[in-house]
């Protein structure tokens, strides 16, 4: 619930060779090339349409001589309905920008080889996902890897000797361990839990694995994980910034939670191994470190060991912390203990004097840096954003950044003066034909004298003469922030371009206001924070331009249990729901769902622990108890690969609307998880979201 994938975007287009143009044609002709288009715009509103045509920024990598960026760029083909990554690169000044990759396959997961004179990617031009090594100007590509079930991420060892790559191993099927003349049966025999995880059945481990590397292919392959029944990097989410490379290639550091079934779904305590090539030897780097333990990173001088750490087992929004590791000593230090805010993305400066990072506070993402000396924190950008990541290049920070206003960028940032530049204008040509609606922060008293930010959001052509009708934005997670975020399903310029006021309240719960804020809401489902949001459009809906009798509330997830709350409990204030993957009946969720710890720590409990204060409070807020109060219309949305809250919560809450009498729809997507991302669906999406509030709030 708390975890918002974000996959932003990009566009441009730059010469070709006659090779390039060759493979381009050749690709066409078998499957169309997706790439970015020009667009012809009937008007300056935003629409689902233009939403996806839009380029999305991917992964972006620096050169080893920090004078190049190596990224992917994502177009989606509305018609063909299936999406596209190439590869691009521009000088690490913005200049010299060039798409160099033709494929109908795409590009995915960029990387610099060590010396600098090769780049590579995972395509699965070949049919399954493998490594391809090319040029750094795209010619040349060769594939590597020849990985029978296809690679997940790769990374060269420094000195260039060897490379790790991840690949899944497949778990022991009980039922073809029973009964091994069943070859064609469907049926799965369970005995423990974990047996999915948000939108896969666990039918496979995923191991690192360690090769020789020539150059040319990989041999002498070994699973350093043989034999173990846990993953690394660790579902569903961990991704190769889980694993890294010791300096002198001689060591790798990775990330597991060794545990599984039951155990491994009551419990988040992940720890960071350290294996070591020569003796094949694994050690347990924050035994007693109780919480996730993630993302670790070596100092250039490999001394040191950065990483990002939770202390609780079983809360998965505790503090994120900085710590590091002295090899020399052995001595971790908790370098941001004085620091109430969480930390993201950890890079070394060059003479391991500094830890560069992203943090959130007060619903904008910076850039910071932390002294290894002193601990001294030092905020390095300002602004209306959010930094997604920091990179060193040049002679600059570099950075991806995001607003409500833009997709993902990339931007070159003084590190003295926190000058910042835009190097990319992916979707600067678009946006600047659009008419986008002002952004505006509000500070508003809550119910119990606490100041609560909230973002306004005006529509596109606002007129203060006017009277406009106002949506409640209810965040998911619940702990996931409402910052600068652009979204290409819960887009507020999209909403703007409907003319309707946005509100968004950084409710109680959410993170960047202090770690008391944010913890307010575990047992208090319910409580607080529906006050809070009580609070924010009751504020705003006071303002001359706002028509309080048009007002709506939607929201996915934790947002979802928002709405269907807020249904049996709003007093009237609102005129139409809509909840996409929400929680409706808590006591259902709680067997349903598969992360136990979640459950444990945020609901307090099993529904039947009568004893059980925190989790009794939390099961008599559960939105079934007040349907005999749904007097609204709602618009149902849910997704049947949707592990985490389950499909039949939705329906089970539009059944109830439609035996209430209460106007309700229903849309249901069943090749879809806990996000909608096909293009087709995307934009059927949109289009029912705004059909259903133009009904009942115009």
């Amino acid at each position: 619930m708390k975890r918002i994938l974000f996959s932003m975007v990009a566009l441009a287009m730059a010469g070709l060779t006659s090779c390039k143009q060759q493979v381009a044609e050749t690709k066409t002709a078998e499957a169309p090339v997706i790439g970015p288009k020009e667009i012809s715009l009937t008007s300056d509103r935003l629409t689902p349409e233009l939403l996806w045509s839009m380029g999305r920024l991917g992964e972006v990598a620096v050169s080893p001589d920090r004078q190049t960026l190596l990224f992917t760029i994502t177009y989606y083909d509305i018609n063909e309905n299936k999406g596209n990554a190439e590869l691009y690169t521009m000088k690490a000044d913005g200049s010299d920008f060039k798409r160099i990759t033709y494929t109908a396959a795409g590009e995915y997961n960029p990387r610099w080889r060590p010396d600098g004179k090769k780049i590579a990617c995972m395509s699965s031009e070949s049919g399954s996902m493998q490594l391809w090594e090319m040029n750094p100007d795209g010619s040349d590509k060769k594939q590597i890897s020849q990985v029978e079930a296809g690679i997940g991420g790769f990374a060269y060892a420094p000195d260039q000797q060897k490379l790790l790559f991840i690949a899944d191993v497949p778990k022991a099927s009980i039922v073809q361990t029973l009964h091994p003349d069943l070859d064609k049966t469907t049926g799965r025999l369970n005995e423990d839990l974990m047996y999915r995880h948000w939108d896969q059945w666990v039918d496979a481990y995923t191991h690192i694995f360690v090769a020789d590397y020539d150059g040319v292919k990989l041999t002498n392959i070994k699973d350093i994980m043989a034999g173990e029944e846990w993953e690394s990097p660790v579902r569903p989410f961990g991704g190769m910034e889980q694993i890294s490379w010791s300096p002198d290639s001689k060591s790798i550091v990775y990330t597991s939670r060794k545990k599984k079934g039951k155990e491994y779904s009551l419990s988040t305590n992940s720890d960071l191994y350290q294996y070591q090539l020569a003796s094949g030897e694994t050690t347990n780097l924050t035994a007693g470190m109780m919480g996730y333990d993630n993302n670790p990173v070596f100092s250039p001088d490999g001394k040191y060991l950065a990483w990002e750490s939770m202390e609780r087992d079983g809360y998965e929004a505790d503090k994120i912390r900085l710590f590091v590791l002295d090899f020399a000593s052995g001595e971790k230090k908790y370098l941001t203990e004085s620091f109430d805010q969480n930390v993201h993305g950890l890079v070394w400066s060059d003479d391991a004097s500094k830890i560069y990072f992203t943090s959130n506070w007060h619903g904008l993402d910076q850039i910071y840096s932390i002294g290894m000396a002193d601990g001294s924190i030092r905020k390095i950008t300002e602004g209306v954003h959010d930094y997604t990541s920091v990179m060193l290049a040049g002679n600059s920070l570099i950075g991806t950044r995001m607003s409500m206003s833009y997709p993902t960028e990339v931007f070159a940032v003084d590190e003295n003066s926190g000058v910042q530049t835009q190097l990319t204008q992916i979707n600067t040509k678009m946006l600047s034909q659009l008419a986008l609606g002002k952004a505006e922060e509000r500070w508003i008293t809550t119910t119990d004298g606490k100041q609560m930010l909230v973002w306004v959001i005006y529509p596109s052509h606002f007129d203060p003469a006017k009277k406009y009708p106002a949506l409640l934005y209810c965040q998911g997670g619940p702990q996931s922030t409402v910052s600068q975020f652009w979204s290409f399903r819960w887009n507020f310029q999209m909403m703007a371009a409907n003319d309707y006021i946005i509100v968004a309240p950084n409710r109680r719960g959410l993170p960047g206001f202090g770690q008391e804020w944010l913890e307010q809401i575990s047992g208090d489902y319910g409580g607080q924070n529906m006050k809070d949001y009580f609070s924010a459009i009751d504020a705003v809906a006071r303002e001359p331009f706002v028509d309080a009798n048009r007002l709506g509330a939607v929201g996915a997830s934790y947002g979802g249990f928002s709405v269907y709350w807020m249904a049996g409990n709003h007093q009237n204030r609102f005129k139409a729901f809509i909840a996409h993957n929400g929680m409706f009946n808590l006591e259902q969720q709680y067997l349903e769902t598969e992360e136990m710890w979640f459950a444990n720590w945020d609901l307090g409990g099993p529904f039947w622990d009568k004893n059980n204060k925190v989790a009794q409070w939390s099961y008599a807020n559960s939105p079934h108890k007040f349907v005999q109060n749904w007097n609204t219309p709602l618009l149902v949305i849910h997704s049947e690969l949707d592990y985490r809250i389950v499909a039949s919560q939705g329906m089970a809450a539009y059944n109830a609307a439609i035996l209430k009498g209460v106007p309700a729809q229903y849309l249901y997507f069943p090749n879809e998880n806990h996000w909608v991302l096909k293009p087709q669906n995307g934009i059927l999406w949109q289009r029912t979201f705004f059909n259903w509030l133009d009904r009942w709030l115009k």
